[in-house]
């Protein structure tokens, strides 16, 4: 099963690579939803549509891929490394992807994918506290000071 789920992601970002909708509808369940790393919420029809509204991908890739198999059902987390833009505005060089794939009766599907931002990539909103040395260690100074 793994190797099919492989050929499976294989044809998944080739497609999101291409901004391929037609091939993308045949991937995903007809209740297919997408998480954004904003936390938005795309059923089937947005998702499909993202490409038509700007979405434009030089490069779209797995890595890191983990596969667990729950009887039919896999659920895979992974690496997106990308390089793109939405409506001419750069999109996140690296997220944390988790993908739902299961079968129907002639091939896997995908029901459901959720994103989120890699703290400290590019692109990803910045790391809650101190960004250098000499602010951790001014922050430092005053917390024993009482300020």
């Amino acid at each position: 099963m793994s190797e099919h789920i492989h050929a499976f992601l294989s044809q998944w970002t080739a497609a999101e690579r291409a901004g391929d909708a037609e091939t993308l509808a045949t991937l995903l369940t007809d209740d297919f939803y997408g998480v954004g790393p904003l936390g938005f919420v795309l059923p089937r029809p947005a998702w499909l549509d993202r490409h038509h509204q700007g979405l434009a991908y030089e490069q779209f890739g797995l890595e890191e891929i983990q596969i667990r198999l729950y009887g039919d059902v896999a659920v895979v987390t992974a690496r997106n490394n990308t390089r793109g833009t939405y409506r001419g505005q750069p999109v996140p060089e690296a997220l944390r992807v988790t993908l739902v794939i299961l079968p129907n009766s002639e091939a896997l599907r995908l029901v459901a994918v959720h994103m989120s931002f890699i703290a400290g990539t590019e692109g990803s909103p910045p790391l809650p506290g101190p960004t250098d040395a000499a602010e951790s260690s001014a922050a430092t100074s005053e917390d024993r000071e009482g300020r």
